[in-house]
């Protein structure tokens, strides 16, 4: 048998650097994209996002939203109705009640600011006496359910929920409903 020729010391050599594996360009990968950081980079975000949503409950109150245009005098009413109006200003609650305007303090008909706030806040238990009061003036007003709600543009809506809130239930007798109905009306 005849023996290979044995390879020269430059032939092996050359050899050795063929079967090295070398680095690849990005240019070499033929053109795919390398997405893997990018997979990354969106599952931590979704994670983040998932893990910083506030879970929120909501409630609904039925309202009534405030009608386009005037269709004269609606013929449910009956002709003496107390038609509580609670306009939120920023020194406190003007109210109207079927009479007119009602005084500082609820003491009747008169001209000002009927619940001014008290500390800068906002007086529920004042607001709710006095519309407890206003309800209980004439036994006409005894059916009433209705109000209307009224407010200055800057007021925050925890202030409306409280009106509404603070004109459900008479807050000296709880078994006795005031108003179940609410209305918004729009300042002109």
């Amino acid at each position: 048998m005849e023996q290979s020729p044995s390879l020269t010391a430059a032939q092996r050599a050359k050899i050795r650097r063929l079967v090295v594996p070398q680095e690849l360009s990005p240019d070499d990968e033929g053109g795919e994209l390398n997405i893997i950081p990018f997979l990354d980079i969106i599952t931590n975000i979704l994670i983040f996002v998932l893990a910083t949503i506030a879970v929120t409950f909501t409630a609904t109150i039925d309202t009534t939203p405030p009608a386009s245009g005037g269709k004269g005098v609606r013929k449910d009413i009956q002709s003496m109705a107390l038609n509580l109006t609670i306009l939120i200003v920023n020194d406190g609650f003007s109210i109207k009640a079927a009479g007119g305007n009602v005084a500082p303090g609820c003491t009747g008909p008169g001209v000002g600011i009927a619940i001014p706030k008290i500390s800068g806040q906002y007086d529920f238990e004042s607001l709710n006496a006095c519309a407890s009061k206003l309800k209980s003036a004439s036994p006409d007003f005894a059916d009433e359910n209705q109000f209307y709600v009224t407010a200055n543009p800057g007021t925050d809506y925890q202030t409306i929920i409280s009106v509404i809130d603070a004109l459900r239930v008479d807050m000296r007798d709880k078994n006795k409903t005031l108003f179940t109905d609410v209305a918004f009306k729009v300042p002109l």
